[in-house]
């Protein structure tokens, strides 16, 4: 079941989102060379507290593995698609690419956003994948609107990123926010317009769009850190995600910077 959210709860949940933007712009300016991802987690913990509010994937506890996740974010470099773990292990160099993850808990509302940024100057193929996923999920909020259905986010996604010679990972997807980090509907970033449930007023979004400069397969490293998805082939991967909420008027997105 779609849980709807009131207007009072939605205005709450951009209080939260404005939080969380201005976070996540904070965390940013951390991916510099010579820092460490555990860094920007660090960072991340700090502005939390900052904030007053909760990092809710610090303990989340998904049903696919008996280890509860160890972190405020997730941080994935280069090939990793998503949840990647903070470490002071993995340091970050010029070029590199890094995607910031984070969902967090305000006045018992929940939001989830993520970034992709690089690291000093990056490629031009890797500038490339982070303007189109950017776009790619511009694309896809604007279908996010009453009376379209959950296949013409997804179909829009699709056409934008492989228009630009890029690949979607199919299974990973976004999903319904706002009263726990994951909630129905799940919004694949592949599909077909029209299909899926109907969108209505006071639906919650996160949609992420999730692209691979190469193929579209991932590996899960389950037999390591039992969070981190990489990609098959090796090539870089792009992330960015904003919590939308579906209003009369249309999407309105929740996790950006409010005066």
């Amino acid at each position: 079941m779609i849980q709807k959210k009131t207007t009072t709860e939605i205005e709450i949940l951009k209080e939260a989102g404005s939080i969380l933007a201005g976070i996540l712009k904070e965390l940013a300016t951390v991916a510099i060379p010579g820092n460490t991802t555990l860094d920007i987690d660090d960072r991340a913990m700090e502005l939390a507290e900052k904030y007053n509010v909760v990092p809710v994937l610090l303990g989340y506890h998904p049903e696919f593995t008996d280890r509860p996740f160890p972190a405020a974010i997730c941080v994935s470099v280069n090939d990793c698609v998503q949840h990647g773990i903070p470490s002071k292990e993995i340091v970050l160099k010029e070029g590199d690419t890094v995607n910031i993850d984070m969902s967090l808990s305000y006045k018992n509302m929940v939001v989830d956003s993520g970034i992709t940024v690089g690291v000093g100057e990056i490629s031009q193929e890797a500038s490339k994948l982070l303007s189109v996923t950017k776009e790619a999920l511009s694309l896809g909020i604007k279908q996010a609107k009453p009376g379209n259905h959950i296949g013409d986010i997804s179909a829009a996604v699709q056409a934008c990123v492989e228009k630009a010679g890029f690949s979607v990972v199919e299974v990973l997807c976004g999903h319904g926010v706002g009263y726990s980090v994951h909630e129905e509907p799940n919004i694949p970033n592949h599909g077909k317009a029209g299909s899926g449930p109907l969108i209505e007023v006071g639906h919650v979004y996160a949609i992420e769009p999730i692209v691979n400069i190469g193929d579209s397969d991932v590996w899960f490293d389950d037999d390591g850190d039992g969070y981190s998805v990489y990609t098959e082939d090796g090539s870089w991967s792009a992330h960015f995600e904003h919590s939308v909420a579906i209003t009369e008027a249309g999407p309105v997105i929740l996790t950006q910077v409010r005066k």
